[in-house]
């Protein structure tokens, strides 16, 4: 089993204001977005308030290409939007150290970088959310 559930607020320049290319961006994110074929998962870019955010929820049996797309999903962003912002917090049986198979793992973007970081509040998962 593969899950994962993240938000990633999209923003052109970590500035308050923007700098002018935001809506060209999200176009091409849309675009990309569109692509996205996952039969267990999905991948959806919002707007609330003026401000757009992209979602991301799954629950595949493994990891296939899900976790790939995902993957070059997070460094658009993260290249292209580089004041985003966001979690993904993630989980897979064949996940690899660390966290390995008991925890999630969770990637924080901001700035233009994505760093991997242990989950604090539902890992290890067994006794903190299962039996």
């Amino acid at each position: 089993m593969c899950e994962f559930h993240g938000w990633f607020g999209v923003a052109e320049s970590p500035e308050e204001s923007e700098a002018g290319g935001l809506e060209p961006g999200i176009n091409e994110l849309r675009a990309r977005i569109a692509d996205i074929k996952w039969s267990t998962a999905d991948a959806e870019l919002r707007i609330y308030n003026g401000q757009y955010f992209v979602t991301v929820n799954g629950l595949v049996n493994r990891r296939r290409d899900e976790a790939t797309e995902l993957e070059e999903l997070l460094r658009y962003i993260a290249t292209r939007f580089p004041g985003s912002w966001g979690l993904l917090y993630e989980r897979s049986a064949d996940m690899e150290e660390p966290p390995g198979q008991n925890a999630f793992r969770v990637r924080v973007m901001a700035r233009g970088e994505i760093h991997t970081r242990l989950d604090p509040f539902l890992s290890p998962t067994r006794p903190v959310i299962e039996e």
